[in-house]
């Protein structure tokens, strides 16, 4: 005899609640040849401390962006020219 749960079951989330925690950060797939997960991996074993590659790839990108607005003279996220 199938009996039907009274409740939901721990750990099921409700779909809006899905939806807010995911809006602080957005996801991608980035595509990427081998040889450069290689490279970043090989960055990432060098340095002190363990950071994912998550973490590498931000802060490349961070990095670069910092470096295009120095370049056109733009104003960093402080208000304070770059």
């Amino acid at each position: 005899m199938d009996v039907k749960p009274s409740r939901r079951q721990c750990g099921a989330m409700l779909a809006d609640s899905k939806i807010a925690a995911i809006r602080s950060l957005d996801r991608i797939n980035l595509r990427l040849p081998p040889e450069t997960f290689e490279a970043i991996d090989a960055t990432r074993a060098v340095r002190p401390g363990n950071i994912s590659r998550n973490t590498w790839i931000t802060e490349a990108v961070e990095e670069k962006l910092a470096r295009d607005r120095a370049e056109n003279g733009e104003l960093k996220s402080d208000g304070t020219h770059a």
